[in-house]
Protein backbone atom coordinates (compact mmCIF):
# COMPACT_ATOMS: atom_id res chain seq x y z
CA UNK A 1 0.00 0.00 0.00
CA UNK A 2 2.99 2.29 0.42
CA UNK A 3 3.42 2.55 -3.35
CA UNK A 4 -0.20 3.67 -3.66
CA UNK A 5 0.37 6.44 -1.14
CA UNK A 6 3.47 7.58 -3.04
CA UNK A 7 1.58 7.55 -6.34
CA UNK A 8 -1.26 9.55 -4.80
CA UNK A 9 1.20 12.07 -3.39
CA UNK A 10 2.86 12.40 -6.81
CA UNK A 11 -0.47 13.02 -8.54
CA UNK A 12 -1.45 15.62 -5.93
CA UNK A 13 1.92 17.32 -6.41
CA UNK A 14 1.39 17.42 -10.18
CA UNK A 15 -2.06 18.91 -9.64
CA UNK A 16 -0.76 21.52 -7.21
CA UNK A 17 2.05 22.58 -9.54
CA UNK A 18 -0.39 22.77 -12.44
CA UNK A 19 -2.76 25.02 -10.43
CA UNK A 20 0.18 27.18 -9.45
CA UNK A 21 1.13 27.64 -13.09
CA UNK A 22 -2.48 28.41 -13.99
CA UNK A 23 -2.65 31.05 -11.26
CA UNK A 24 0.69 32.66 -12.01
CA UNK A 25 1.02 32.39 -15.78
CA UNK A 26 -2.38 31.21 -17.06
CA UNK A 27 -0.58 28.10 -18.31
CA UNK A 28 -2.34 24.75 -17.94
CA UNK A 29 0.37 22.18 -18.59
CA UNK A 30 -2.03 19.23 -18.50
CA UNK A 31 -4.22 20.61 -21.29
CA UNK A 32 -1.16 21.77 -23.23
CA UNK A 33 0.26 18.24 -23.21
CA UNK A 34 -2.92 16.15 -23.56
CA UNK A 35 -5.42 18.59 -25.08
CA UNK A 36 -8.41 20.37 -23.63
CA UNK A 37 -11.31 18.05 -22.87
CA UNK A 38 -9.53 14.92 -24.05
CA UNK A 39 -10.21 11.62 -22.35
CA UNK A 40 -6.65 11.47 -21.00
CA UNK A 41 -7.02 14.93 -19.48
CA UNK A 42 -10.31 14.02 -17.83
CA UNK A 43 -8.90 10.76 -16.46
CA UNK A 44 -5.81 12.54 -15.14
CA UNK A 45 -7.84 15.25 -13.43
CA UNK A 46 -10.12 12.59 -11.92
CA UNK A 47 -7.13 10.62 -10.63
CA UNK A 48 -5.60 13.78 -9.14
CA UNK A 49 -8.87 14.63 -7.38
CA UNK A 50 -9.34 11.09 -6.08
CA UNK A 51 -5.73 11.02 -4.90
CA UNK A 52 -6.23 14.21 -2.93
CA UNK A 53 -9.38 12.83 -1.37
CA UNK A 54 -7.68 9.54 -0.53
CA UNK A 55 -4.72 11.30 1.10
CA UNK A 56 -7.08 13.51 3.10
CA UNK A 57 -9.10 10.56 4.35
CA UNK A 58 -6.02 8.49 5.15
CA UNK A 59 -4.51 11.43 7.07
CA UNK A 60 -7.55 11.68 9.34
CA UNK A 61 -7.78 7.91 9.81
CA UNK A 62 -4.23 7.66 11.16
Amino acid sequence: MEWLKKLAALLVLIGALNWGLIGLFKLNVVTEVFGSGSTVTQVLYSLIGLSGLWLLISKFKS
